[in-house]
């Protein structure tokens, strides 16, 4: 019986990943409970601190098939956390009495947060692999529409020429730096916990840096200068960074959403035979990925804050706020799958209409180029002036319907300076498109240079 949306056997396919539920799922949260007290085990019986005996004996039964889940469920719920029931379980399975040197010296939290920490690590793994195939699929719509021409818009109105390759590289630099925020975020984040009570290792008279060291090298970890039990910006820097990247995933969403609309029409994700379809109006033809995306890195951001809160902790070991993030750390990375998984099929497949985007250009007759022409008059009669005149002519072309060549070609003022054939040529979107091209150029070579 699933409740959430995540875990939901209808909706888990359009609002996660498979791969990034069982990240999340409460087998692997204890399969890496058990990882981790069998690396304290194997650490602690090398360097001599528990009988080399019970250290094997504790081994050899840290695997997830020997822990009754029922059972822990049941000792969850009576004392709160599952850590304790898990260790309990190990203890019980170990022959004369070895498993009481199980979890020794550590404490609840220690092996909770180490724990989340490779979950963290095979989680982002998922969301890099992701942002490359997205990269992917962004660099070659750059490539193929470097100079398309399609209308750049501002405030929802036309504004002047682009190509959609800029559209498409701009969105690739985001993504790209994405990547490097979770390069850089892996040096801050997959770092183990092994601390006690207080953060102090005070259970451990002798061998207590040792075993955190050796412990955090075991689980191929960096070994934390300090505790960090109630100093959690690093699990908020986690939920910032996804926060991030659905932005800008967002982004992608709420423009494919604005570009399929009937009167644009311009580009539209990948055709499945009802896909997005309506069950009253059978010409619709939805733009269903984009909503889910939409929907997903909206609560991703919302989860993303309540990290920031989860960081308001008292004193050493805190009351609450460290279980905010066992609720939101794994939503909002699933969330994040399945905006991802969206977001690269949508690219993949996009399909694009360079014949719409130019139909769209002329709709206005000529007035989507005014920018072009003030600059190409400015040098004749002066930026401002010609502003001014272009303008007025504007106002004229709209109230009369005509293209805008043909109103600045019957201004006397205009022609003692230019002829129709510059006029026109200011006239052509092809030839304003700025550097939409080498901004794309260099968008490629900055990834080619990454390797990305």
């Amino acid at each position: 019986m699933a409740a959430s949306i995540i875990d939901s056997s209808i909706f888990q396919g359009l609002f996660s990943s498979d791969a990034m539920r069982a990240v999340w799922s409460d087998e692997n949260r204890t399969r890496k409970y058990l990882d981790v007290e069998r690396a304290l085990a194997r650490v602690q019986g090398r360097l001599g601190l528990i009988p080399q005996e019970a250290a094997d004996e504790i081994v050899s039964h840290c695997e997830l098939e020997q822990i009754d889940m029922a059972r822990l469920r049941q000792q969850t719920e009576r004392i709160g956390y599952p850590i304790l029931g898990v260790v309990t379980q190990v203890n019980q399975l170990c022959r004369d009495k070895l498993g009481e040197y199980v979890h020794w010296g550590a404490t609840t939290q220690d092996i909770t947060d180490t724990a989340t920490v490779l979950q963290i690590r095979e989680a982002l793994v998922l969301v890099d692999d992701e942002l490359a195939a997205i990269a992917q699929a962004l660099a070659k719509l750059a490539r193929e529409h470097r100079l398309t021409p399609v209308i750049g818009r501002s405030n929802l109105q036309q504004a002047i020429p682009v190509t959609f390759g800029y559209k498409m590289a701009g969105l690739l630099s985001a993504v790209l730096r994405h990547r490097e925020r979770i390069a850089q975020l892996r040096e801050r984040v997959l770092v183990g916990e092994f601390a006690g009570a207080a953060g102090t290792l005070a259970s451990l008279q002798t061998g207590a840096m040792e075993t955190q060291a050796a412990l955090c090298a075991e689980l191929g970890l960096q070994q934390p200068v300090i505790a960090w039990h109630t100093i959690r910006d690093n699990i908020a820097e986690v939920g910032a960074v996804l926060g991030l990247i659905g932005g800008t995933l967002g982004k992608l969403s709420t423009d494919v959403k604005l570009m399929m609309q009937t009167e644009v029409a311009e580009v539209f994700e990948p055709f499945h035979p009802g896909r997005g379809s309506s069950s009253t109006m059978p010409q619709k033809r939805n733009p269903i990925a984009s909503c889910y995306i939409h929907a997903a890195i909206s609560v991703v951001r919302q989860h993303a804050a309540a990290l920031m809160d989860a960081m308001v902790a008292d004193h050493e070991r805190s009351t609450g706020p460290w279980e905010i993030e066992w609720i939101v750390l794994p939503e909002a990375f699933c969330l994040m799958a399945g905006a991802l998984k969206h977001s690269r099929a949508v690219l993949e497949g996009l399909e694009v209409d360079p014949e719409a985007m130019r139909r769209n250009i002329d709709m206005t007759h000529g007035l989507v180029m005014s920018e072009a022409v003030m600059m190409g008059l400015g040098h004749h009669l002066g930026r401002e002036y010609a502003h001014d005149l272009v303008y007025e002519l504007c106002r004229e072309a709209l109230k009369q319907r005509r293209p805008l060549l043909d109103l600045l070609c019957e201004n006397a003022e205009i022609m003692r300076h230019v002829n129709r054939e510059q006029l026109a040529a200011m006239c052509e979107p092809d030839n304003y498109l700025g550097q939409s091209g080498v901004m794309v150029d260099r968008v490629l070579a900055q990834m080619a240079a990454r390797g990305a």
